[in-house]
């Protein structure tokens, strides 16, 4: 059965990051420089939530805040849901749709190791559907 550590091998390990006291508009900066979708949020060494667009359109950009005064921490989404590189993708896709969720951190024995999104886990199990496929018609069709 294939695992979050399976994709992790084919990515980037950095995770983005932001101190909690950042302001929004810092964050909405990160996330468009870096073409990503989601900053994990800190304070120190631990991981206090995530910012996300939906995050932003949700409780900043609708309720009218301004960006350049409003620290992350009033926005960002709280307790941040983590998977482990043990965590098999079918549990984790379960856990994403489950939550609502498209950005999942990835923890191992305490330490930030990774992020994945939606779009990781719908990537590797394409792959994998026709990585099978050609390996089934191969045998189908061998004489």
């Amino acid at each position: 059965m294939s695992t979050v550590a399976d994709i992790l091998q084919g990515k980037q390990r950095d995770v983005l990051q932001i101190d909690g006291d950042a302001s929004v508009l810092d964050a909405v900066k990160a996330m468009v420089e870096a073409n990503v979708g989601s900053l994990l949020v800190t304070d120190g060494d631990g991981i206090t939530g995530i910012v996300t667009e939906r995050d932003y359109l949700r409780r900043a950009a609708v309720e009218g805040r301004d960006d350049a005064a409003t620290p992350v921490r009033e926005i960002m989404s709280a307790p941040v849901i983590c998977v482990t590189p043990d965590t098999d993708i079918e549990e984790c896709m379960a856990l994403m749709t489950e939550h609502r969720i498209r950005h999942v951190p990835v923890v191992d024995s305490g330490a930030l190791v990774g992020m994945i999104s939606i779009g990781d886990l719908v990537k590797f199990q394409s792959t994998e559907q026709s990585v099978k496929i050609k390996y089934l018609t191969d045998y189908i069709t061998a004489r």
